[in-house]
């Protein structure tokens, strides 16, 4: 019998929820009476219901964050609809601060703010006794993690086959930047080192390759990384990938010494820059040593094989589009793999909050929150610079166009790219679905056009970037001049390799 259900509706079908496995893992006695469910948000919220009450549970705790919230609420709106018997409990990010404005916690029953590992079970136990709390919103404060059993077991077979898995060696933040929720936490809490490697040698066993680190501080304890680190090294393998997000500013020699043993492939390191303006980074409390940043970034740019994955947030209070431009420039200087640019959100509970009225911050009332507008980005240059982030990924960040982007960026990345994005737009009106042929016939006439790059420089350039990933989506005007970059390649390669090309 199902009385109790876990579920969430998650961005992707590949993406596992963490947090409810951690639930699952800590119902107790309840265990055998639940069931975990998950579920992509584009799914027909009457559909998700008629799943979900299939169970015919008595309690269905649903995870809200950010991307998933106005569905959430279609949800539970279906729910009470059709079944208001059964008894909804939220918890989550997004639910856990400014309740009174959000319709989605009017229309739940109990609300679990804040960390509900242990929480979420000891108000099941009490509501299938008949017990009704009589504080819909129940705030709980951090359980010890020594407590919390951790959630790994809770990953089945087919999460392993088909879907990430998601591990934290640790919870929490000491570092106070206003745009995140991990602001408010005191300092960052580590699990027991030894229980948690138990648990990934675990996952190992059961074939997981695929490890997606959470921390937001990996590298903040160095010697508890070297552990982890070393831990993968001795494990070594063709298919292994990790991923971590780092502090951009320390990276000690005790990390340097085994990062460099990592072979291409096998590493990627998320590296938040956000900005490289002091002025900025004072204001939202955020410290960072950005002659270290540089120095990191360019070493291991030069001595590791990780893929580098560097953030900068659009419309921070009091970066202006100049202050951005810099900013973009000298990240691009330094040449990691990938250059994410995010738009500010304005997350509930965040303190950013408090600069709203000097910096005339206006936020969309929806989810996610994304900056609209501020004093110094007004509308227009906010919806231009949302456009050039999503052209960034569409042709910087998708590595597809490593021969034509030096001819499209030349000295002022920023610039030309912004330039290269309102054309774009403008000749299109798409910011997506923009079919890969199409995309380089409008590379290569913003090239000759735009940029006044010779046309055959433009042409020998996205030829070798068709060359690079195999003619599959070649357009036909580059079909040619293909041909000729493989016969040079071929000429130029070395016998053995010349003989491969050939099969």
């Amino acid at each position: 019998m199902t009385d109790i259900v876990l579920a969430t509706l998650n961005a992707k079908y590949q993406h596992a929820s963490l947090g409810l496995r951690y639930l699952l893992a800590n119902m107790g006695e309840l265990r055998p009476q639940t069931r975990l469910m998950e579920f992509v948000w584009d799914q027909r919220s009457t559909e998700i219901a008629e799943r979900l009450l299939t169970e015919r549970p008595r309690i269905i705790g649903l995870g809200v964050y950010i991307w998933n919230a106005r569905e959430t609420l279609q949800l539970v709106q279906v729910l009470k609809a059709v079944a208001p018997e059964v008894i909804i409990v939220l918890g989550g990010p997004e639910v856990s601060y400014e309740q009174e404005e959000q319709a989605v916690v009017t229309a739940a029953d109990y609300v679990i703010a804040g960390q509900g590992d242990l929480a979420f079970a000891a108000l099941c136990q009490q509501l299938l006794h008949g017990e009704r709390p009589a504080q819909k919103i129940i705030h709980v404060t951090p359980p010890p993690l020594e407590q919390i059993n951790l959630p790994y077991d809770e990953y089945t077979d087919t999460d392993i086959a088909q879907r990430l898995v998601y591990v934290e060696a640790s919870r929490g933040c000491p570092f106070k930047c206003e745009f995140c929720l991990s602001a408010l936490d005191k300092t960052a809490w580590p699990f027991e080192l030894e229980r948690f490697l138990a648990a990934l040698a675990r996952l190992h066993a059961r074939g997981v390759r695929h490890f997606k680190f959470v921390d937001r501080t990996f590298n903040l304890n160095v010697k508890a990384s070297r552990r982890i680190l070393q831990f993968f090294l001795d494990r070594l393998s063709d298919d292994l990938f990790l991923h971590f997000e780092v502090i951009p500013d320390h990276l000690p020699e005790g990390l340097k010494e085994l990062l460099v043993r990592f072979p291409p492939g096998t590493l990627q390191l998320e590296v938040g820059v956000q900005s490289f303006n002091p002025a900025v980074q004072q204001r939202i409390s955020r410290k960072q040593d950005n002659a270290a940043t540089e120095a990191n970034l360019r070493w291991l740019r030069a001595h590791s094989h990780a893929h580098l994955h560097a953030d900068l947030i659009i419309g921070l209070p009091g970066e202006d589009l100049a202050s951005f431009a810099t900013g973009f420039n000298r990240l691009w200087a330094l040449r990691p793999h990938e250059i994410q640019v995010g738009t500010l959100k304005r997350l509930r509970g965040a303190p950013i909050a408090r600069h709203t009225d000097e910096f005339a911050m206006r936020y969309d009332p929806q989810p996610p929150y994304t900056l609209l507008a501020n004093r110094d980005l007004d509308f227009s240059t906010m919806q231009s610079l949302t456009r050039f982030a999503r052209y960034w990924d569409l042709v910087a960040n998708s590595g597809r166009f490593g021969h034509a982007l030096p001819l499209l960026l030349g000295d002022d990345a920023f610039g030309r790219f912004l330039q290269f994005a309102d054309w774009l737009y403008a000749a299109t009106g798409q910011t997506h679905k923009i079919a890969l042929p199409r995309l380089f016939q409008l590379l290569h006439q913003a090239l000759v056009e735009v940029f006044a790059v010779p046309e055959q420089d433009s042409l020998t350039a996205l030829a070798r970037d068709c060359a690079a990933f195999g003619a599959k989506g070649c357009p036909e005007f580059l079909h040619g001049h293909l041909q000729q970059v493989q016969q040079a390649a071929r000429r130029n390669a070395p016998v053995r390799q010349a003989r491969h090309l050939q099969n």
